[in-house]
């Protein structure tokens, strides 16, 4: 099972990824808030900072993102993460 290390405001968790789900819907069952309207990586309000692993994406994103960030709405682990959440 994948690892994602998430970094919040409140501290830091491990939320495992199970494949055949976004990002998105992991940090949801592990009921850690994250900001989200769309789920189709068009409006980016789920952003966030990806520090470490690897993720593809199920639907190519429309949202705007800088380098370091990443649409858990419409991605998927490849590796163990390390994510920031804002």
């Amino acid at each position: 099972t994948k690892l994602i290390k998430c970094k919040t405001q409140n501290g830091t968790f491990d939320v495992p990824f199970c494949d055949g789900k976004t990002i998105l819907e992991c940090l949801e069952e592990a009921n850690l808030p994250t900001h989200s309207h769309c789920r189709d990586g068009f409006c980016g309000a789920c952003r966030c900072k990806l520090k470490g692993g690897d993720i593809k994406y199920l639907i190519d994103p429309l949202a705007f993102m800088d380098d370091d960030e990443f649409l858990p709405c419409c991605s998927a682990a490849e590796s163990d993460l390390s994510i920031e959440i804002e």
